[in-house]
């Protein structure tokens, strides 16, 4: 391995975690379902609009904040049959065409008022071919 990509199993172990923890913890502390379609992220991007307005401190939402960027995160890997890679210490997305996401600091960026997940997706999704199929065979 080297320290710029590693493979998938293990560059998406923690993002994938964090991104199913919030699904579970939205489904059963907020009573909302998201699904890992694009058009969730609208959701995610007012629910962190909302923390925002309320003026919750940073350090109470850092950890939903990571959640709801590995949220994002796979939402464009599934979309964009895209692969989570691990560089200097942190995860980004690497989409078919090279180019790299952090859908993480996306989320933080949310928070500060300068982001939205909605359309970094739409725009890594851009042009992405059709989504391939996970289901096992």
């Amino acid at each position: 391995m080297t320290t710029e990509q590693e493979t998938r199993p293990h560059a998406a172990a923690g993002p994938v975690r964090w991104a199913a923890d919030t699904v579970a913890t939205m489904r059963e502390g907020a009573r909302l379902r998201l699904d890992y379609s694009a058009a969730s992220l609208w959701r995610v991007d007012r629910i962190i609009d909302d923390l925002r307005r309320e003026e919750t401190p940073y350090a109470a939402v850092e950890r939903a904040l990571r959640g709801f960027g590995a949220y994002a995160g796979e939402v464009i890997v599934r979309q964009a049959s895209a692969e989570w890679w691990a560089a200097d210490g942190g995860h980004r997305i690497r989409t078919a065409d090279g180019q790299l996401w952090d859908p993480i600091d996306e989320a933080r960026r949310c928070f500060a008022g300068d982001g939205s997940l909605r359309l970094l997706c739409r725009d890594a999704t851009a042009g992405a071919p059709e989504p391939r199929d996970r289901r096992p065979r």
